[in-house]
């Protein structure tokens, strides 16, 4: 087994020790760490891993129980939440607006009253920005694709993606990762948690193995799946 790579120079994002219980159960169990910046991840492993838990604590929207973070050089990810952008698992989109709607209502959420940036980021991820078509009669795909360009609203310099390949069918789930390989390559450090590690072989820089709320692998392609 290749050991976790902990040591890089001046990496975007670096964790020492990180912990997080839910009662008695450890969700992470001293996760030590960094990634660099401009990189693609593929974050894997299997339900209770502690994936969305990293995810979520990287975001600042849990706290760890105990540990280092360090992001942008800031030790409080909410110092530095707007150079994140977050997909949550669920869309958190209104399925009775539009997609414009949708955007333009998280926009303000940001501060942001700019109407052709709404227009740009859901032209981006592929879709209409004059569909009218109220988001719960989306197709799944086309969900997942409004939920990234939600993501996206801020220009995020990180993006945190917790599965969207979710019910996605396997075109568009492609075309995704190919959009996500072209964000990659104009600067932005993207994570993605999947259970479908085989879309983004290839694309991804490095797949991150968890187990039992550690970080047991760190490898460029996909052969540890096969000798786990």
């Amino acid at each position: 087994m290749n050991e976790p790579n902990t040591a890089q120079t001046n990496p975007i994002i670096a964790v020492t020790n990180l912990v997080k219980q839910f009662g008695r159960f450890a969700a992470l169990r001293g996760v030590s760490t960094s990634f660099e910046a401009s990189r693609l991840y593929g974050i894997l492993g299997d339900n209770g891993a502690g994936k969305t838990t990293l995810l979520r604590i990287l975001a600042g929207l849990v706290p760890p129980t105990r540990g280092e973070i360090s992001i942008l050089g800031k030790k409080n990810p909410r110092e530095v939440c707007r150079e994140f952008g977050y997909m949550a698992h669920p869309s958190l989109l209104y399925d009775e607006m539009s997609g414009v709607e949708n955007l333009r209502y998280f926009a303000r959420l940001y501060g942001l009253e700019d109407e052709a940036r709404c227009a740009q980021v859901i032209a981006a991820v592929g879709l209409d920005p004059a569909l009218e078509r109220p988001v719960g009669q989306y197709s799944q795909g086309m969900r997942q694709r409004m939920s990234l360009a939600r993501a996206l609203l801020n220009d995020p310099k990180i993006l945190l993606l917790d599965e969207p390949f979710s019910n996605v069918d396997i075109r568009s789930a492609r075309e995704m990762v190919k959009l996500l390989g072209g964000m990659r390559d104009q600067g932005k450090t993207i994570f993605v948690v999947t259970h479908q590690a085989s879309l983004l072989d290839g694309a991804a820089d490095e797949f991150i193995w968890m187990d039992a709320g550690q970080i047991v692998n760190r490898t460029r392609d996909l052969t540890y799946m096969e000798t786990a």
